[in-house]
């Protein structure tokens, strides 16, 4: 007997619709901007209205743990910041399509290409990783360009109207194939690798269930996914950074692969090889702090309850 699935309410398909005007509406008013006014109008606005927001104390607990020899005005430099890029990320979306074609070279500036290439070229597997750094949407346009089959994961937006509205946006910067994170999600990510494609993940944020593994001095529970993957398939742990270098132009890197730990403990060599991960996401954070996603919470629920009491 089949399971019966639930469906959503009128109520809830009426907000869905609602949700997926006010993100068309947006779309559409920055898109009639360019992408240069565009990212310019929406890093202005959210410098203004993410102060206000609750999350902004998440952010400057996060900086001020990561950054305790920081002044106070140092954090207030580096909370404006962080909004001013947030803020670029939205208003760049709905120009996202540009990076598909030859304003990608004119934009960013690609370092390290050849690795992508070089490995596309002789059908190895890659397992890339990357951060919520700077606009990090333009790490899969600079896979895309590269012409490496990747199979790129992404978390699906609650709204399955906006959700849909996301994906094609993707798809017009040249990602060809989306991997919604979850079980189903993984078990593509490991058929991609046996037939020789590769795949890329974020892993920069907690994971209740990860493994504990030091950033910046304070242990995290960190994804330990990626590093899972590349050890089964034996494939490069290829580290990917976005920065950005001024209005809506950037550096991406690629940078060389993250040693596997050869600890005959598997548990212990995993440990040891999130902790190379966090290590480098550390020292990409610390070259632009203002462009890293400070609202997440990185740690656990004690550390930011602690915070607000003290």
């Amino acid at each position: 007997m089949s399971e019966t699935i639930p469906q959503p309410s009128v109520m809830t398909r009426i907000g869905w619709r609602l949700e997926a005007l006010a993100w068309d509406t947006y779309l559409a008013w920055y898109k009639a901007k360019g992408i240069d006014r565009a990212s310019d109008a929406a890093g202005e606005l959210l410098q203004r209205i993410g102060p206000m927001t609750p999350v902004h104390n998440v952010a400057r607990i996060n900086m001020q743990r990561c950054f305790p020899e920081a002044e106070p005005m140092e954090i207030e430099r580096l909370l404006r910041g962080m909004w001013d890029n947030f803020g670029r990320l939205g208003g760049e979306m709905p120009h996202l399509g540009v990076f598909a074609g030859d304003e990608f070279n004119e934009r960013v500036d690609f370092v390290g290409r050849e690795k992508l290439e070089k490995a596309r070229d002789e059908g190895r597997p890659l397992v890339i990783i990357s951060m919520h750094h700077s606009n990090w949407e333009i790490a899969g346009a600079a896979i895309s360009q590269t012409g490496l089959p990747c199979h790129i994961t992404y978390r699906a937006a609650n709204n399955p109207l906006i959700d849909k509205r996301i994906s094609a946006t993707r798809k017009d910067y040249g990602v060809k194939t989306l991997t919604a994170k979850g079980g189903d999600g993984a078990k593509a990510l490991m058929n991609a690798l046996k037939r020789g494609e590769s795949v890329a993940l974020m892993n920069d944020q907690k994971m209740n269930d990860g493994v504990e593994a030091p950033f910046f001095g304070h242990p995290s529970m960190t994804a330990p996914g990626p590093t899972r993957l590349a050890m089964r398939y034996n494939a490069p742990l290829t580290p990917i950074s976005v920065r950005r270098t001024g209005g809506a132009r950037f550096r991406v890197e690629v940078h060389d692969p993250i040693e596997l730990s050869d600890n005959p403990d598997k548990a212990e060599a995993i440990v040891e090889t999130v902790g190379r991960i966090n290590q480098w996401v550390e020292a990409e954070v610390r070259k632009a702090p203002e462009q890293w996603f400070w609202v997440h919470r990185r740690w656990a629920k004690p550390v930011y309850k602690q915070a607000r009491e003290a």
